[in-house]
């Protein structure tokens, strides 16, 4: 019973760290370069999960972030106020409907729904120019 305390608050943490990270992966293909995105477990991203494989045009927009509309709006039921996003962070805009990847920290804003952050690929991403389409599928 001396390792009860210990391996109880191991367990605890491996479960935590394991539902932070439920929510699944998707991966951005665009040219002959990928990114990585680690989604959160929220009703908005298991809904854009349901909406994969799509191909989305992708523009710059204010010099700090790419964005795309997918086909149709989709839940930010749960969601909070407002979020403040970080370089590498992905959102949805709720009010516009377009989601979001920003390659330059931002200010708190309100109706940006936290999504996920992109892993790997993102200076890739931030350097393409202009409109360019991007194929994102769900990935184990």
């Amino acid at each position: 019973m001396k390792f009860a305390g210990p391996l109880l608050a191991f367990a605890l943490t491996v479960l935590l760290a394991a539902s932070a990270n439920a929510g699944g992966r998707l991966e951005l293909t665009f040219g002959s370069d990928k990114a990585e995105i680690e989604l959160n477990d929220s009703a908005a991203a298991r809904d854009l999960l349901s909406m994969l494989p799509l191909t989305l045009a992708f523009e710059d927009y204010n010099n700090t972030e790419k964005i795309a509309y997918p086909p149709r709006k989709f839940s930010a039921k749960g969601a909070p106020a407002s979020f403040d996003p970080s370089k590498g962070d992905f959102a949805l805009y709720a009010p516009w409907g377009n989601l979001v990847i920003y390659y330059r920290d931002f200010t708190d804003s309100p109706g940006l729904v936290p999504l996920g952050r992109v892993t790997s690929g993102l200076d890739k991403l931030a350097a393409m120019s202009g409109k360019f389409s991007a194929t994102a599928r769900a990935v184990k």
